[in-house]
């Protein structure tokens, strides 16, 4: 599809500066643009790019003022914010290209499926008993979505995906392919035979609205009760969520992360990849992770900044790693006293 400065101007509440009617009909970065592609400049260390860049049109900030000479065939919109303006074209792109709607065969629809106004079915879907599609879900080929699962209006899972029966999936969420939504929980208890005996587990998943999950993660049924994913909530890729677990809103968790069961976590979190937490713990609001952290007791302060295995205060292990560092360094000086004090 094509579009003319003059039209992603008035998207952006842009100013154009060069041909109103340039055409573009993809995105590129802007050392890769080529004739019939937008590209942006926001980080002023790329400028020297857009004055050889073959892209037809440039987002630009209000403040730039060029240095040298531009292409004559580039047409400037200057905007407010260049890599919000690119944000918001991004998803207006990504919506275009991924608009799908009606049932593609052979998919398997239930007795008792509500599917609402320009929902999308892929071939090989499978929709159980009593299934219920808002508007404009998208349910992408290979996708198993158990009996009673509802899911709201404007809400994507992609190619494989698996929701388990019961759960619910809230609005304007992406469920990347591979995700597994209310797959048992690890419950399993031991008995008199030194076995261990598998504790049903008869709750659910819920995802609130704006959740994103990354591929192949996958988050844990209760074993009673709901695994809550509060609104906003970002998760990567490879990451495990146990039962019982419930995730504050706006929190983002980067990959390989696993979060053991009935753990609660705050809301506006920011957690590293490979993060370990153990069960039965509470998080504070704001907490902050870094990556490869081990956390085996509850964090009461909202807004600490916690690092290392056993994790504790980055500060205090910034100042820790500085010692640590030094071990080689003090056994020489310790030997050397030794054998100074010996001799």
């Amino acid at each position: 599809m094509n579009f003319t400065a003059k039209q992603i101007a008035e998207l952006l509440q842009g100013d154009i500066v060069g041909n109103p009617e340039a055409t573009v009909n993809d995105m590129a970065k802007i050392e890769e643009g080529m004739e019939g592609t937008i590209t942006f400049l926001a980080n002023p260390k790329y400028e020297s790019f857009i004055y050889n860049t073959k892209a037809t049109i440039a987002l630009v900030n209000r403040t730039f003022i060029p240095t040298s000479t531009l292409p004559q065939s580039l047409t400037l919109i200057k905007v407010d914010d260049a890599y919000q303006c690119l944000t918001k074209l991004l998803s207006i792109y990504d919506q275009v290209n991924q608009h799908k709607e009606g049932v593609e065969q052979p998919s398997f629809i239930a007795e008792g499926v509500e599917v609402s106004e320009d929902c999308y079915i892929g071939a090989f879907a499978y929709l159980g008993n009593g299934v219920k599609l808002g508007n404009n879900v998208k349910i992408y080929p290979h996708c198993y979505i158990g009996d009673g699962v509802s899911i709201a209006d404007n809400t994507t899972l992609f190619s494989g995906v698996k929701v388990y029966n019961n759960c619910k999936i809230g609005a304007h969420c992406t469920l990347h392919s591979g995700v597994i939504i209310g797959s048992d929980g690890f419950g399993f208890a031991p008995n008199s035979a030194n076995n261990y005996q598998k504790v049903p587990q008869i709750g659910n998943v819920v995802l609130e609205d704006h959740v994103e999950i990354g591929s192949n993660s996958t988050i844990d049924r209760a074993t009673m009760g709901s695994t809550v994913i509060r609104k906003g909530v970002k998760l990567d890729n490879l990451i495990q969520v146990a039962h019982n677990v419930e995730i504050g809103e706006n929190t983002v968790i980067a990959a390989q992360t696993g979060i053991a069961g009935s753990t609660k976590l705050g809301k506006n979190m920011m957690i590293g990849g490979q993060v370990g937490i153990v069960g039965h713990l509470n998080i504070a609001d704001g907490v902050k992770i870094a990556a490869q952290s081990g956390i085996g007791q509850d964090i009461k302060e909202e807004g600490a900044i916690m690092q290392g295995s056993p994790a504790f205060s980055v500060g205090d292990y910034k100042r820790s790693y500085v010692l640590f560092r030094s071990l080689p360094k003090l056994r020489e000086q310790i030997l050397d006293l030794q054998k100074t004090i010996k001799g």
